[in-house]
């Protein structure tokens, strides 16, 4: 689905803390249509809350995040706020189908993808009646791409999103990648393989 035109993600000293511990401070940056960004750092360093914080998921502890001039949690209430995160958990329901849950993501979201298209692109065509428990760890991270692609989202903000993906899996998440910012939209991805996003990505954020 194409994104909505035009989106400018603006960070200004941002803070973020867990606990009594500061992951970083200071955090400036801005990104605009077309534009990539990729966050990079060892575990522990705050790439995964950052992305929370950017999603409006969670407050800084001083700073602010704004989508567009209005705050990243302001922007976040609603199912149709124009950003889509995908973090560690797939966020499937495990006792429906592939299919149940993919037309479930597409009723929520106003979604109006061509369904079968996309799973015959993931190769999960076979797996359209099986139940979600049943799906390997990879067929899972394919499914949760998928229900990504449902939403009609100019900012994507993936955290690690080559987890558990083979060879080809990951090209076609990069290819997904490059098409989105070619049709206006942005993207931060956190990752332990900048190498693999390097030709499209704007900006490092290390962490």
């Amino acid at each position: 689905m194409s994104p909505p035109p035009g989106i400018r993600l603006s960070v200004r000293d941002l803070e973020i803390s867990h606990g009594d511990r500061t992951l970083f401070s200071g955090l400036t940056f801005e990104l605009g249509t077309g534009e990539l960004a990729t966050v990079t750092g060892p575990n522990g360093s705050g790439k995964t809350t950052l992305l929370r914080t950017l999603a409006g998921l969670r407050l800084p502890a001083a700073g602010e995040a704004m989508l567009d001039g209005t705050p990243v949690d302001v922007v976040a209430h609603g199912l149709t706020a124009p950003m889509a995160y995908q973090g560690h958990s797939d966020a499937l329901k495990r006792d429906l189908t592939l299919a149940e849950n993919l037309r479930f993501c597409e009723a929520l979201w106003g979604g109006s993808a061509n369904i079968e298209a996309l799973t015959a692109e993931l190769r999960l065509t076979p797996c359209l009646g099986q139940r979600v428990r049943h799906l390997s760890a990879g067929q899972r991270r394919r499914a949760a791409l998928a229900c990504l692609r449902l939403k009609r989202a100019a900012l994507w903000l993936l955290d690690e999103p080559l987890t558990n993906l083979d060879t080809l899996g990951a090209e076609l998440v990069n290819a997904w990648i490059s098409s989105h910012l070619q049709t206006g939209g942005a993207a931060v991805v956190a990752t332990h393989q900048p190498e693999r996003f390097a030709a499209r990505a704007r900006l490092e954020i290390g962490l």
